[in-house]
């Protein structure tokens, strides 16, 4: 199972890069995570913003595998401790699905992406800047997996 981050932005601080490559390159072959990099539409002026979410919405459902559990990562959507996520995670691994996780940029999710998604994910009641999320949703992940495998990582 491939598990496609399906992310609005393009040219992140390299401390994101760093984060999420980290957490990416230590999952196994078994659960690997991939970015797929969705350029953000230029926000001028007096920018048409549901427009350019749209557009960006669009991307993002075009590069979405073809079968792939969506899941859009929204402030209204279910929160999970790290055991539940663990559970979450074997289910779409004995699913025999790839799955594709979507976030948005500054504005969120274009409203097509939220109908579009099986399920609803919140990191936290707290907003994160939306580069942040990257490396918070790689690092779950793997902390995720490591509880699913007794791997040593999580020590709770």
């Amino acid at each position: 199972m491939t598990i496609h981050l399906i992310a609005v932005g393009t040219k992140m601080p390299g401390w994101v890069t760093a984060g999420f490559d980290e957490y990416a390159r230590r999952m196994p072959p078994s659960c690997s995570l991939e970015l797929v990099e969705i350029p953000s539409q230029f926000r001028g002026k007096n920018a048409d913003v549901p427009r350019l979410l749209a557009l960006e919405g669009q991307k993002m459902l075009q590069a979405v595998p073809k079968g792939a559990t969506v899941v859009a990562l929204d402030p209204k959507g279910k929160s999970f401790t790290t055991e539940k996520l663990a559970t979450r995670l074997e289910s779409w691994m004995n699913g025999g699905c790839d799955v594709a996780l979507l976030v948005g940029g500054p504005e969120g999710l274009a409203p097509e992406c939220l109908e579009a998604a099986q399920s609803k994910w919140s990191l936290s009641d707290l907003t994160f800047p939306h580069p942040l999320v990257r490396v918070v949703l790689a690092e779950s992940l793997y902390r995720a997996w490591s509880v699913m495998t007794n791997h040593p990582y999580h020590r709770a």
